[in-house]
């Protein structure tokens, strides 16, 4: 990049570098162990990393037994590696729940690196901690996500771009691999976006109108081929059906179906989510935006991630399918422009969020302490009863690791708001590590509580034992896709939702008062049950009546 970044009075020391690195590790390793899989996206997830560890087929993906062929398969495959490689260690959903944090990882590098290479040496590392501060990273990145590889591909490519007119080699080998990493992890979007990105720098600012630039994105697209066509050609040599079902039926004809529908109110979800999910850094990169407005023509560090933000908010939000986890990409063009505020920023205006964060977090922390030891204690707070109404039948206990791990974590916070010296950069660091905290609460003190109600091993585990020694088969009737991988995984038990199917068991999930519209001459109901505290979800388990 051609703008002269600006000299950083406050220059990073290898001992703050590494103590910047170790909150980035605690964030980041916090919660991806220890607790089974979570509904949706956890559960969902598993199922199909569990059934290719089962089945050994790792061309097509399978959930209890049936293709899934929303996306590719990259993620489930690095997921299962993990699985089988710390399987003598961990439990399988906790090892491939670490496929999470390895790609989690790699976006803070390559983020970090984009920063540092946009903004001057000692940005990368705010880049990192001012992402791990944004509260929409905080659980997405800890969850079994297919879209934390996509996340990883698309920071990859922003990293490219910085490189773009200087370095074309590398540029076009980190663009074109990003693209495939993000292609190979939620299909299409990853490669529209490149196109889209590539083709409104030059189209918008002169400064992109390079040689350089051209030859990096025809090298891309070279190094980007080999994963665009290995996985989808083996796909259509194995089942012309399945290939069909993955690009049209999924993707392709998703988008054209939306298209015909016209505009909807769902188009605004993430301009309506995005200022909480992307808090703090949303409104740093609106602030340097602003003060740059006259400059935009001469800024190239600027023009890349506003045009690539714009690129991914308009994308998105007219695709067919709109999840919050689906909005991380538009994080990191976010964070960038957030950390060139950094050397810009006034202190009235820092001062002002670092406060604003250690009240907050402050309070926070006192509320999660406080309502642990109430449960503990069992004492007549208000809140003690909310808690446990909602979470029926826990019984809390003191775990000595997870309390002193507490302890530490709360002191460690303390002293790291008391200790870190004035600068531009203490309002970001002090967020972050305030969300750390309140992360490693959550995942020490109150994950007994959480894992109480989202886990379905005790649900299953009734459930198998009502099961016959002997059926055929189980009809699953208004189950997830979450509820069926957590049947395979915990019980073996594999539900048919195929109406081709006669079984001699139904498996129906409603609510607590719905009676499910049955011949009760012909079934019989045989278990009934739930997940702790879940009002919403009830399983009825039913056995054909044999005939006279």
């Amino acid at each position: 990049m051609y703008f002269i970044k600006p000299t950083d009075p406050h220059p990073i020391t290898p001992a703050k570098a590494l103590l910047l690195g170790l909150l980035c590790l605690i964030w980041l390793g916090t919660g991806l162990v220890g607790h089974d899989p979570w509904k949706p996206d956890d559960a969902f997830s598993f199922g199909l990393i569990y059934s290719m560890l089962q089945n050994g087929d790792w061309l097509v993906p399978t959930l209890a037994g049936e293709p899934f062929m929303d996306n590719p398969p990259l993620y489930y495959w690095t997921a299962a590696l993990f699985a089988k490689l710390f399987s003598p260690w961990l439990p399988l959903h906790d090892g491939a729940r670490l496929a999470s944090g390895f790609y989690t990882a790699l976006t803070l590098l390559f983020l970090g690196l984009s920063g540092r290479k946009l903004y001057g040496e000692n940005r990368g590392w705010a880049a990192a901690i001012i992402l791990i501060g944004c509260l929409g990273m905080l659980v997405c990145a800890h969850e079994m996500l297919t879209d934390l590889a996509l996340l990883t591909g698309c920071a990859m490519m922003l990293y490219g771009f910085t490189l773009s007119q200087e370095r074309f080699l590398r540029a076009g080998v980190w663009i074109g691999t990003g693209m495939g990493i993000g292609f190979m992890s939620k299909g299409f979007i990853s490669p529209i976006l490149f196109v889209l990105i590539a083709a409104s720098l030059p189209l918008l600012f002169q400064n992109w109108r390079k040689r350089n630039y051209y030859l990096s994105i025809s090298i891309a697209v070279l190094f980007a081929l080999p994963w665009l066509t290995i996985w989808p050609l083996l796909l259509y040599q194995h089942s012309p059906q399945l290939f069909d079902d993955w690009a049209w039926t999924h993707n392709i004809g998703n988008w054209i179906g939306y298209a015909k529908t016209g505009f909807n109110k769902d188009a605004f979800y993430y301009l309506e989510n995005l200022p909480w999910l992307a808090w703090p850094a949303l409104p740093l990169a609106g602030w340097i935006v602003w003060q740059s407005r006259r400059r935009l023509t001469q800024r190239d560090d600027l023009q890349l991630p506003l045009v690539s933000f714009a690129v991914m908010l308009i994308t998105l939000s007219l695709s067919a399918k709109i999840e919050e986890a689906f909005a991380l990409p538009m994080l990191l063009p976010i964070t960038l422009l957030a950390t060139a505020s950094l050397s810009m920023l006034k202190r009235g205006a820092a001062n002002a969020l670092d406060w604003f964060g250690i009240m907050t977090f402050a309070l926070l922390a006192i509320l999660m302490w406080w309502g642990w030891s109430g449960l503990l204690l069992d004492n007549q707070a208000k809140i003690t009863h909310w808690l446990k109404d909602y979470q029926p039948g826990f019984e809390p206990e003191l775990h000595t690791t997870p309390f002193v791990i507490a302890i530490i974590a709360t002191v460690m916070w303390v002293v790291v708001v008391w200790r870190v010296g004035r600068s531009m950069r203490r309002a970001a660091l002090n967020w972050a590590s305030g969300i750390t905290l309140i992360w490693i609460l959550a995942m020490t003190l109150w994950l007994p509580w959480l894992d109480s109600g989202k886990s379905y091993r005790t649900m299953v585990a009734t459930l198998k034992q009502a099961l016959p020694k002997h059926y055929q088969c189980v009809a699953g009737e208004n189950l997830g896709d979450g509820q069926r991988a957590m049947l395979h995984y915990f019980g073996n038990i594999i539900t048919q939702r195929d109406s081709k199917h006669r079984c001699d068991l139904r498996l129906i999930q409603g609510d607590k008062l719905s009676r499910p519209l049955l011949d009760e001459t012909r079934w019989e109901k045989i278990w009934e049950g739930s997940r702790k505290g879940d009002k919403g979800e009830h399983y009825r388990l039913y056995r054909q009546v044999e005939k006279k």
